[in-house]
């Protein structure tokens, strides 16, 4: 027992000087280098490093890009670290006691950067998590070395995610469009072609460049007609990444407009209200999101990702309680009167604006999205959307499916049916029509709720937000054809669709006069809206 004790103090005294051992002696070498206060003298370290690529050199990397790499009068680098005041050795990663005065920062300027940044890259491209070998590859691809190649072979080699396979693609073409071998060059820019890397299309377009003599600067005929063939599927690429990116923002600005107008398509497409106030249903959903956020942030700070999904229940809930308010105790004493309905809800509309303003004030308010809605969602080479506009969409075809079930699978929603195409006869079966009203208006402002949870993560939410998606919503509804829901999933898709095409050629202004204008056209031809609604109340 006594020599094992003796063996373990033994170990713990010279593990520091094995530790130091275990880094290849060309490594510690190439290190001693940054040891300089002079920029150049550590650029052309990072560059032996750069060819040695041995990770045990990372951590220095990393806080000499951080700042936080110093040397002695000795040549000894240490790193200081982030959460306190002591310092480690460089290399070993033991710990050490040292005099903060008796240190000197490595020098870290642009120059210093545009080799630093390639050499973390090339360490960290057979780091396990996807993240880090992405960045890394991306950096490659930016600015790759000679001295990488074979580390990046070796990459490519083990490498299984297909994206980092083809941002290591690039660099290696890269360093190969320099090549003085013809063979070389060719392959090169069939690589590029056959990944089709939009980042490359300057360089190869330089291939077919000429000088002032009329000579091309790439000499070998297979190189530029490769060349040609490389641009042409990079710009097919290019128009087809355009096209779906135009298609896939449009159906991300339909899904806002549809849950916008989701809700306004019972209370105004199955009631027959014009409710002004629509917009504002849509501002407490959004600010309901708020007070659920803020509520999670000060009481259970542990579980705020999960905010989101918990204001989805609130929102509904409370927007359909303002909603069944405004039909007690205003809307059901004014149905078939539709201009006192629309005088009356535009009132409402600003009571309850007013109100807003007098609780949380007349600036907007900050609503954050949770971390696993934020980032971006990549579709294909070229095209990605946020998560947030993705989830949107995603939401939009949720609730669509939930006013579906309701409206058809559901006795309120055969009720409601029942009533909308003829009140009198429904009654006499014993349907209570007023209660009816009551729970179809409830619904319908749960809807716009629902509308203003998703609308707080991607517009600004102040007691404004809903006046800019009141025209946007009847416009929605009655071209969708009223009382038709889908209907109204179709005119939203389409108008957000058309939208975006329209804004590149006449700017968003302009759009959004030309579709105003082609729906009221569209509707003189056809009053009845794109999907005329079947039964009784159609032919009336």
């Amino acid at each position: 027992m006594i020599r094992v004790f003796r063996l373990l103090v033994l170990l713990a005294l010279v593990w520091p000087t094995l530790a130091a051992a275990s880094v290849a002696e060309d490594t510690q070498t190439a290190a001693a280098g940054l040891a300089s206060s002079n920029w150049r003298e550590v650029a052309a370290a990072l560059e032996t490093l750069a060819e040695l690529a041995d990770p045990a050199v990372l951590p220095a990397l990393q806080a000499l890009q951080n700042r936080r790499l110093s040397f002695d009068e000795d040549g000894r680098l240490y790193i200081a670290n982030a959460a306190d005041d002591t310092y480690r050795d460089a290399l070993s990663g033991e710990p050490v006691t040292v005099a903060e005065d008796a240190l000197t920062a490595v020098p870290l300027n642009n120059p210093v950067r545009r080799i630093l940044r390639p050499v973390i890259a090339q360490l960290q491209i057979f780091a396990e998590d996807d993240k880090q070998r992405l960045s890394a590859a991306e950096e490659l691809a930016q600015r790759p070395n000679p001295a990488m190649r074979e580390t990046i072979n070796r990459a490519l080699e083990q490498e299984g995610n297909a994206e980092i396979e083809r941002l290591l693609n690039i660099a290696l073409a890269t360093l190969d469009l320099d090549s003085e071998s013809a063979e070389r060059r060719l392959e090169a820019v069939k690589l590029v072609g056959s990944v089709r890397a939009s980042r490359m299309k300057p360089r190869l377009q330089g291939l077919l460049a000429q000088d002032s003599d009329g000579h091309y600067l790439e000499p070998d005929q297979r190189v530029r007609d490769a060349a040609e063939t490389a641009i042409a599927a990079i710009e097919s690429r290019e128009r087809t990444a355009a096209f779906v990116s135009d298609l896939v923002f449009g159906l991300s600005m339909g899904s806002v407009l549809l849950l916008a107008a989701l809700g306004l398509a019972i209370i105004f497409g199955l009631m027959g209200v014009i409710n002004m106030a629509h917009g504002e249903l849509l501002m407490i959903g959004a600010y309901t999101t708020f007070l659920v956020q803020t509520l999670f942030a000060t009481f259970m700070p542990q579980f705020f990702g999960l905010y989101l999904l918990a204001a989805l229940p609130i929102a509904f809930l409370v927007t359909g309680a303002v909603g069944i308010a405004m039909e007690r105790g205003v809307i059901r004493f004014l149905y078939n009167r539709p201009l006192e309905t629309l005088l009356t809800t535009f009132g409402i509309s600003l009571i309850l604006m007013q109100g807003i303003r007098m609780v949380f004030g007349a600036q907007n308010v900050r609503v954050s999205s949770p971390e696993w809605f934020s980032g971006s969602v990549q579709i294909m080479q070229g095209v990605s959307l946020s998560t947030s506009r993705v989830g949107v969409i995603v939401f939009a075809a949720l609730v669509v499916a939930l006013v579906w079930f309701l409206m058809y699978r559901t006795r309120l929603g055969l009720e409601v049916r029942a009533v909308m195409q003829n009140r009198k006869m429904a009654a006499s079966l014993g349907v209570a029509s007023n209660r009816v009203d009551m729970w179809t208006f409830g619904a319908g402002a749960g809807v716009a709720g629902l509308g203003g949870v998703a609308l707080s993560q991607i517009v600004n939410v102040g007691p404004e937000l809903g006046q800019g998606f009141i025209v946007d919503s009847f416009m929605v509804v009655v071209l969708g054809g009223v009382g038709n829901i889908f209907g109204t999933v179709f005119s939203a898709l389409g108008l957000g669709v058309a939208s975006k095409f329209l804004e590149p050629a006449t700017g968003a202004v302009l759009a959004k006069i030309i579709l105003f204008v082609g729906i009221i056209l569209f509707i003189q031809w056809r009053p009845q809206g794109l999907f005329a609604l079947k039964g009784r109340s159609a032919a009336d």
